[in-house]
C-alpha cells in the first residue's frame, strides 16, 4: 500500500521518513514516490494492504542499478493473539523500460534474482539499508 496513506500516526509517518532518509543518504540523487501505486481498481486489487511501499526514481538509467525505478515494500505481520504488528521482511525490485530488472527479498536468503541485478557494491548497500528499515520497524515492538 502506498506510504502516504499508510502514514497514519506520527510514529507511522516518522520511520516511513526515517526510511526515505536512509536510502537519500545512501543515494542522493534518488527522487522518493510515497504513491508509487495508482489509484484504479485494477491496481487496487494487486495492493498488499500488510505493506508500506515506497518508490524511488534515479535522473536516468544508472549502470550501477541496472533500473531507473526501485521499489521498496516493507512487509507486516499483525499477530491476532498479542496484538502486536511487527515488519517481517523487505523486497526491493529494480525496474526498467522493460519492467522489473531485478528482485531482492530478505524473507529467503537476501539474494537478487532477475534478468540483471545492480553491482556487488549497490547490493551491499541495499543489504544494509534493508537490516536497517526492519531495525526501524521493529524496535518499538522489542
Amino acid at each position: 500500500m502506498n506510504a502516504a496513506e499508510q502514514a497514519t500516526n506520527l510514529e507511522l509517518a516518522s520511520n516511513i521518513a526515517t526510511v526515505v532518509n536512509l536510502f537519500k543518504f545512501e543515494f542522493p540523487d534518488a527522487k522518493s514516490d510515497l504513491k508509487p501505486w495508482k489509484n484504479d481498481p485494477e491496481t487496487r486489487e494487486l495492493v498488499d494492504p500488510d505493506s508500506i511501499d515506497i518508490g524511488f526514481h534515479f535522473p536516468g538509467i544508472s549502470k550501477s542499478w541496472r533500473s531507473r525505478s526501485i521499489l521498496i515494500q516493507i512487509r507486516f505481520y499483525q499477530d491476532p493473539i498479542n496484538n502486536s504488528r511487527r515488519a517481517i521482511g523487505v523486497e526491493v525490485a529494480g525496474f526498467d523500460h522493460r519492467g522489473e530488472a531485478w528482485r531482492l527479498s530478505t524473507v529467503d536468503n537476501w539474494s537478487i534474482v532477475g534478468a540483471s541485478s545492480p553491482s556487488d557494491e549497490i547490493e551491499d548497500k541495499l543489504k544494509q539499508i534493508c537490516r536497517q528499515i526492519l531495525e526501524v520497524f521493529n524496535k518499538s515492538s522489542e
